[in-house]
């Protein structure tokens, strides 16, 4: 997961209503990450990535509280991350992690919803995944493995997410030998679930898409997509590499439930168009409302 190295670069000074909505996200976020360590997988003794399983793991050959674990072991982290991210994350994430680390605690005395392993993995995986891609969403954190994993970016010939992989499957591997093999691989689902769940968080249900179009029946294909779609388009100027031909790019962005329907728009007036789809996390400017046509 690479979503740390987007908070390196230069904030402005948020306003106090902003500051509040971080804080109050950053909050529920971690909050439900605690719900779905102690009500679903640590009973289960299922575990996540990253220094929450290796907390799982300690807290269960120690008999210490896993709060306690989850969060001294991130401070060194909090310190790399405030010296080299900035500190904005380091205050987020601090925030988060100590609210996690009070959750579990809390929580530990409640009994657990489920005794079965998979629902409790599919649950566990997809409460937790939205509370951590709620913090990430909102500036923080709550794992210092992706600060090591930047940190070892700069030196190695590995990316982020690699190192991150490299690591989890490191801690995974090894709740095998703790839990039993079984609750290893219920470990492998929830890391699953909980990693989609929060791609999904952090890009919002309504994901979107940017569309490249290049065709001679561009104009006609504008004004569908106008006409049809209710979504406005940009010409650009473009200039076929192997013809030297000048070429009109029409460029749009929509949501993900709208592709099909654009594709059907695009196939009616001209098969042989030029087509590229790719997803995009955020959409800021502009006006990217439906526009009402009639």
């Amino acid at each position: 997961m690479e979503y740390i190295q987007a908070h390196k670069r230069t904030h402005k000074r948020l306003s106090t209503p902003k500051i509040l909505k971080r804080a109050l996200f950053i909050i529920l976020g971690a909050a439900l990450v605690s719900v779905g360590l102690e009500i679903f997988l640590v009973p289960n003794n299922i575990i996540d990535g990253g220094i929450v399983g290796v907390s799982i793991i300690l807290s269960h050959l120690t008999g210490l509280k896993l709060g306690i674990f989850l969060f001294f072991l991130n401070l060194p982290f909090l310190f790399v991350g405030y010296k080299q991210i900035g500190k904005t994350f380091a205050i987020s994430t601090l925030l988060g992690v100590a609210v996690m680390s009070l959750g579990t605690t809390l929580l530990h005395p409640v009994q657990k919803v489920t005794a079965d392993p998979l629902l409790a993995a599919v649950f566990g995986g997809i409460i937790l995944g939205i509370g951590v891609g709620m913090v990430i969403r909102y500036g923080g954190s709550l794992d210092g493995t992706e600060i090591v994993a930047i940190l070892f970016n700069k030196k190695m010939p590995f990316s982020v997410g690699e190192t991150v992989m490299f690591f989890n499957i490191f801690i995974l591997g090894s709740a095998g030998f703790v839990f039993g093999w079984d609750r290893a691989m219920y470990s492998l689902i929830a890391y699953y679930i909980a990693f989609k769940m929060i791609d999904v968080t952090i890009q919002g249900l309504d994901e979107s898409r940017s569309v490249w179009i290049i065709s001679d029946k561009y104009e006609e294909i504008g004004e569908a997509l106008l006409a049809r779609l209710g979504r406005g388009v940009t010409y650009l100027n473009g200039e076929g590499g192997y013809t030297g031909d000048n070429k009109k790019v029409i460029f749009c962005v929509i949501t993900r439930l709208e592709e099909a329907k654009l594709k059907a728009i695009i196939e009616d007036i001209d098969e042989a168009a030029f087509l590229a789809v790719g997803s995009i996390h955020n959409v800021k400017g502009g006006n990217f409302k439906k526009l009402n046509v009639h």
